[in-house]
């Protein structure tokens, strides 16, 4: 009775996010609908002046324009194209564009895939929660192949052991999602989104993309040192939460093995070794090129004002991205996968195929973006939301803001899919709000509360883009099990997720740890 009543919980509540979940329109109709509002604020409010605090504690008047002023509307479909989209941000869509070209590479090669069924197959029964764990927090740099190949991998290796499958699939899919911005690889594209976006947020408003101590941000790899040590916490917390909280729970269901799963549908083929030995050359060779570019051209100098300049730092995005795409090159070619140049060229336009999205998106959100710092709303709003904070007495208590940060992204992720739409409507007026009721809260630090939020709330909302996927995986041994069934199950690994996860970020605020370099 009570695992009735448990389950019909579960399903009333996703039910319920579900049902708010569709009735919230897609970012990019936000965006939409935002500009041209944004437009009529200007009309009822231009000529409005305020004063705020700059970054250096001096006083800084701002004034709203009239956008329908035509030297304004001037300003508006001169921009519309290049500098408020194409070029925001110093070019950050072209980044994120490179970055996911190089990821394509790799992924469509194979190689992710083999990768994860070469060491999924090899893993004692023992370690089995802690690897299966690593190895989905790790695959996130390549989503697709940890949804589609670690998950239903995972489900099959319990099954071989007799145990209920769901038990590897929740562990798997709480490495893959909940742990989705961790990773022990740096310029990663979720860095690079979150990165690179951060940067325009806090510089659109006089934030200084810098630490505390004015040490300047390194957008791709600002959060490395908080992500690597979160890929070993959370790898460790969700081993102890499938121990301790599902193996017992699982383990009394009962489940069903269909006919129609293979084995050899996940064994690593001939291609797929020759083509592992191949990429082990091919990392060799790529770690090589790196090398020589970063003792080379790309090698630390002295400029003329006596600044030590690193450059092999500053363009640490394409030497990943270089690394992607050689090892990637030398598993296709060895695996068969890739014939010749045209192959590679068509797994980067499959890749950006999928970047569809991303790119409409950035179209109304970075123009909206650049309506509202132009005009100076976004200065207001962000004036608005500190004056409020101030009022409370909230800059007191910089923990407080941090973890509530947390909470408020938790909660909204639950109900609008998607991280980078999120931080397209979160970042522009969070980094600058918290940066100016408290300066120890850097776009760095906001930033990678934004990520801890994100990703911990993954696994229990139905809005996720893999959840129906993972449900339909799931089913193949539990042909009954609801969306609420699943997420009674994967509540255990938010939860952990959100409390560890959380804790480790204000540790390394409060201890003055660098979050990354």
């Amino acid at each position: 009775m009570e695992r009735q009543q448990g389950r019909g919980a579960g399903q009333g509540f996703a039910r319920f996010v579900e049902r708010v979940g569709r009735r919230i329109p897609d970012p990019v109709i936000i965006f939409m609908a935002f500009y041209p509002l944004a437009f009529l604020v200007t009309v009822f409010m231009g000529g409005h002046t305020f004063e705020t605090a700059g970054a250096g504690g001096e006083a800084v008047t701002y004034q709203i324009l009239p956008m329908y002023q035509p030297e304004h509307m001037r300003w508006i479909f001169d921009n519309a194209l290049l500098a408020n989209w194409l070029a925001f941000g110093g070019g950050v869509l072209g980044v994120i564009l490179v970055v996911m070209l190089a990821i394509g590479v790799a992924e469509h090669s194979g190689l992710f895939a083999a990768l994860i069924k070469r060491l999924g197959s090899r893993i004692p029964q023992a370690w089995m929660p802690l690897l299966l764990m690593f190895l989905g927090i790790t695959s996130s740099v390549a989503t697709d192949a940890g949804y589609l190949v670690l998950i239903p991998l995972a489900g099959l290796l319990y099954a071989g052991l007799g145990r209920n499958p769901l038990i590897g699939m929740a562990a798997a899919f709480a490495g893959v999602s909940a742990g989705f911005s961790a990773n022990l690889i740096p310029g990663t594209p979720i860095d690079v989104i979150i990165g690179m976006n951060a940067q325009v947020f806090a510089e659109a408003q006089g934030v200084p993309f810098a630490t505390a101590d004015g040490t300047p941000l390194r957008p791709a790899t600002m959060h490395y040192f908080f992500i690597a040590t979160s890929t070993f916490v959370l790898a460790v917390t969700g081993a102890v939460v499938t121990r301790r909280f599902i193996e017992p729970r699982l383990d009394r269901e009962p489940f069903e093995v269909p006919e129609d799963i293979d084995v050899g549908d996940f064994a690593v083929t001939p291609e797929e070794s020759r083509g592992l030995r191949a990429a082990g050359v091919g990392v060799l060779v790529a770690l090589g090129l790196i090398a020589v570019l970063a003792f080379g051209p790309l090698a630390a100098y002295t400029d003329a004002a006596g600044n030590q300049v690193l450059p092999y730092l500053n363009n640490i995005i394409l030497l990943i991205s270089l690394f992607f795409v050689v090892v990637g090159v030398f598993f296709g070619y060895a695996s068969g996968r890739f014939r010749g140049i045209a192959d590679v060229v068509g797994a980067m336009v499959s890749q950006m195929n999928t970047m569809g999205y991303i790119l409409v998106l950035t179209f109304f959100c970075y123009n909206f973006l650049g309506l509202v710092a132009y005009s100076g709303l976004g200065s207001w709003v962000t004036y608005l939301g500190a004056e409020t904070l101030l009022a409370l007495g909230l800059q007191r208590f910089p923990v407080l803001l941090l973890v509530g940060f947390v909470i408020t992204t938790a909660i909204i992720n639950i109900f609008i899919g998607g991280l980078t739409s999120k931080w397209m409507l979160l970042g522009p007026i969070f980094i600058p709000m918290l940066y100016f009721v408290n300066p120890a809260m850097t776009p760095d630090l906001v930033a990678a509360a934004f990520r801890v939020a994100d990703s911990a709330t993954n696994i229990i909302t139905p809005m996720m883009s893999y959840a129906g996927v993972i449900l339909a995986f799931m089913r193949k041994y539990r042909p009954d099990l609801g969306f609420g069934d699943m997420l009674l199950i994967m509540l255990p690994y938010s939860i952990a997720f959100m409390i560890i996860w959380t804790s480790l970020l204000v540790g390394f605020f409060v201890l003055g740890i660098p979050l990354g370099f």
